[in-house]
């Protein structure tokens, strides 16, 4: 906008000064023309009272004498033909001036000056002068420079104040633009300062409403997802009850273990979602340990219901730039799409490696794949809230990575997730 604003006033000032500036400059060429003409013209003047009354010798006498003062070429027509002064031809204005007309005319070297004098006794003279061009123009070269450097500096001041102007505006408006992206990034407290024209004062009261607004809904959402956590609380409290009151001591052990991470995963939701705030530095998970012991719990589950696992885990520590919960949610949705898409029986593998200063975590299954179209965020073929693998996604960008599916060679499901490693 700066520029064009500069460009717009440049273009406005150079056609404002160009109809001011062109005809004042054919003006100056005007009057240096008129100026150098009248000054002929009382030379040649000069010369008529003379030529209406002195003998021959006495005319060429003055007339020399006024040619060497005045630099230009003076001659006198006489009636007998005599030509006293500077040798001229006759031209068709000393013809006319013969028949008792003065008159200016244009010649080929510049202007042809021609008066009658009239009161000779041998009939009419004619005194014949002639301006050069180089006279005609003196000055004007140079009141044209001077014209052309006053326009150059009335643009570059218009230039300046325009930039002045421009810069009034401008910064209001990136003020706006900075904040509406550090809104964008969840920097929820950013606000503008108002500034500017009133229209642009409007606005950015606009933008702080709309972002105290979007902080008000948040916190109201927030408030719903911690409300709804907590009342998985009374069911878990219930389920840990009757795992106690089980028979077989290993069954007690596996059950309330897993009551104590459902119930830990409801703890952390409620957490994040009440009292969520910006990180103390960056998020960094092992992602060896946690990968492991994912495994290790979904492996029960898959002992009971008959599958095969086939595991092959790099030794860590792995550390990738995404917070622990995060990635073990990321896990248990990969791997709980395994047992919710697959019929039991069905074999399933887990593969985490490094590859190229990236954690590669790679999940298979012997199952009938991932249909082409079904995959979307909220929707499932299968029933289900269609959000496991959506979770994954959003745990790999957190981590610099990206998730991909993709098929194996016996036509079942495998999913990649790939991990950066976390900022130095």
């Amino acid at each position: 906008m700066r520029a064009r604003l500069a460009l717009l006033v440049a273009a406005v000032s150079v056609l404002t000064l160009a109809a001011f500036l062109v005809p004042l400059a054919l003006l100056v060429r005007t009057v240096a023309e008129d100026r150098a003409t009248v000054r002929a013209t009382a030379d040649a003047q000069s010369l008529v009272s003379v030529v209406g009354t002195a003998d021959p010798e006495t005319i060429r006498l003055t007339v020399e004498q006024l040619a060497a003062e005045s630099g230009r070429p003076v001659s006198v027509f006489l009636p007998d033909g005599t030509v006293l002064g500077v040798a001229a031809p006759r031209t068709p204005a000393v013809a006319l001036a013969e028949r008792g007309r003065s008159l200016t005319a244009e010649s080929a070297r510049g202007r042809e000056v021609v008066i009658a004098v009239q009161g000779r006794p041998d009939g009419t003279g004619v005194i014949r002068t002639e301006v050069p061009r180089a006279e005609l123009t003196a000055g004007v070269t140079r009141s044209w420079l001077v014209l052309a450097l006053l326009g150059v500096l009335l643009v570059l001041i218009g230039l300046a104040v325009a930039d002045r102007l421009a810069r009034t505006l401008v910064r209001p408006i990136s003020e706006l633009s900075a904040v509406s992206h550090r809104l964008a990034n969840a920097e929820l407290d950013a606000r503008v300062a108002p500034a500017g024209p009133a229209e642009l004062r409007e606005v950015a009261g606009a933008l702080n409403h709309l972002a105290g607004r979007i902080q008000v809904l948040l916190a109201q959402e927030r408030e719903r997802v911690a409300d709804l956590s907590h009342r998985l609380r009374t069911p878990l409290t219930a389920l840990r009850l009757e795992a106690e009151s089980l028979r077989d001591p290993q069954d007690v052990d596996r059950v309330t273990a897993a009551v104590d991470g459902l119930e830990r995963a409801v703890t952390g939701l409620i957490q994040q979602a009440r009292w969520r705030s910006p990180a103390a530095g960056p998020a960094v998970a092992d992602a060896a340990a946690i990968v492991a012991e994912r495994v290790a719990f979904w492996s029960v589950l898959a002992e009971d219901t008959g599958r095969a696992v086939t595991l092959d885990l790099a030794p860590g520590p792995l550390p990738v730039a995404v917070p622990a919960d995060e990635l073990a949610a990321a896990v248990d949705a990969l791997l709980g799409n395994v047992f919710a898409h697959t019929p039991d029986g069905t074999a399933f593998g887990v593969r985490l490696a490094l590859d190229a200063g990236q954690v590669v975590l790679a999940v298979t299954d012997e199952g009938p794949g991932i249909p082409a179209g079904t995959v979307r965020r909220g929707a499932s073929p299968a029933g289900s809230t269609g959000l496991g693998l959506d979770i994954a996604r959003r745990a790999a960008q957190a981590g610099g990575g990206r998730l991909k599916l993709g098929s194996t060679p016996d036509g079942g499901a495998e999913v990649l997730l790939t991990f950066g490693p976390p900022a130095a």
